[in-house]
């Protein structure tokens, strides 16, 4: 290590404790109680669902309120991220799962309106780069909602807009393109996203995510129905298309009509924040998230985090909530060391309760490395 040794810090969130912004700021109070020394810089990461604006914002990207619909209509306040002519913009933050009044979900009749509303203002104050982060959505409507706060016209047998939700799709007969917002014929849409189904079948957004939504058995065929007809006026070709049926199937509107490509959602934000310029100089990279698990090995932030330092030739130690790998599979996985809250604190709520001060804990025995 050199003398004076300079820390990375690049954790995504603790879900249901800690943002990552936060993670990242008690790791650097441990360290520096045992390194003052040490030059720490944080740069907290997401793979492209909740969380994911607050990074670009924790890097210095410029903060844009929007009022806009909620996932059932109700406007609830939404925050995108600007820096020159792209924006960020977080499905979750406008009408995720975690924006549904009271908490009570509405699987037929959700919708993505807002997260519509929220393109169109981007696309109002210039933005020409729009990634879209998808991820924990409320809805299951094919991104019909987004679509039609853009501009596009859903038209049912009788030549009237259907209502709103996943459900209604049923009803459309006519998909008109004529009104869609003139910037997105020269705007570049990226989604990011982890998520590789197609719209329909048995791997599709119906089967996988609507349960996941509120959706009862019943309401499955009927989703599953009214996406199918939806695909059917708008595009077919693009359902079996990988990502199609992210966040409820606006992945497949996104592709079908923006023109959107898919990207990983770490590789994606590890791009936008210019993440291997940050490894310069850099002698130690710490990361982490809630849980590292298996699932966590297709494309989650740490180990995208991880893979983009051992390009760089920099050591990467993971600090996590909890960890169901075995200590092959992290050294497997690129990480030199793992160190978990559970093993200071093995009661999963008071874990979750006392994040912070586990995590100083832990910053202290990371820095314990860097003499």
């Amino acid at each position: 290590m050199t003398s004076v040794p300079k820390v990375l810090l690049a954790p995504d969130k603790f879900k249901g404790s800690l943002s990552a912004p936060q993670v990242a700021a008690a790791l650097a109070v441990g360290i520096a109680r045992i390194v003052p020394e040490a030059d720490i810089r944080r740069v907290p990461v997401a793979d492209g669902g909740d969380g994911t604006v607050d990074a670009f914002l924790a890097a210095g990207w410029e903060r844009v309120e929007v009022i806009a619909p909620g996932p059932t209509g109700q406007p609830v306040s939404a925050a995108y991220a600007v820096r020159a002519k792209t924006a960020v913009i977080e499905l979750a933050a406008v009408v995720g799962f975690v924006k549904l009044p009271g908490a009570v979900p509405n699987p037929l009749g959700a919708s993505t309106e807002g997260l519509g509303v929220v393109i169109a203002h981007a696309l109002d104050r210039g933005a020409t780069n729009i990634v879209l982060g998808l991820g924990g959505s409320a809805s299951t409507d094919g991104g019909a909602g987004m679509l039609r706060a853009l501009g596009a016209r859903i038209l049912d047998q009788d030549g009237r807009e259907i209502s709103t939700g996943g459900g209604a799709l049923a009803h459309a007969r006519t998909f008109e393109r004529a009104g869609l917002h003139p910037g997105i014929a020269t705007a570049e849409f990226t989604l990011a996203c982890d998520v590789d189904n197609p719209l329909l079948g048995p791997v599709g957004a119906v089967a996988v995510y609507a349960p996941q939504k509120g959706a009862h058995p019943g309401d499955l065929p009927i989703l599953e129905a009214a996406l199918a007809n939806w695909a059917r006026i708008v595009g077919p070709e693009f359902a079996d298309r990988a990502g199609a049926g992210a966040a409820g199937g606006t992945g497949f509107g996104a592709l079908a009509v923006l023109g959107a490509h898919v990207r990983s959602g770490i590789e994606e934000v590890l791009a936008l924040l210019d993440f291997p310029a940050l490894l310069d100089g850099v002698s130690l990279v710490v990361t982490g998230e809630g849980s590292l698990d298996s699932q966590s090995l297709h494309g989650k932030a740490p180990i995208g985090v991880c893979e983009a330092a051992r390009e760089a030739g920099v050591p990467t130690i993971a600090v996590v909530g909890r960890t169901t790998l075995t200590p092959a599979d992290i050294r497997a996985a690129g990480f030199t060391a793992c160190y978990s809250l559970t093993a200071l604190q093995p009661d999963p709520d008071r874990s979750i309760a006392d994040a912070a001060n586990l995590l100083e804990r832990i910053g202290a025995q990371v820095a314990t490395v860097l003499h």
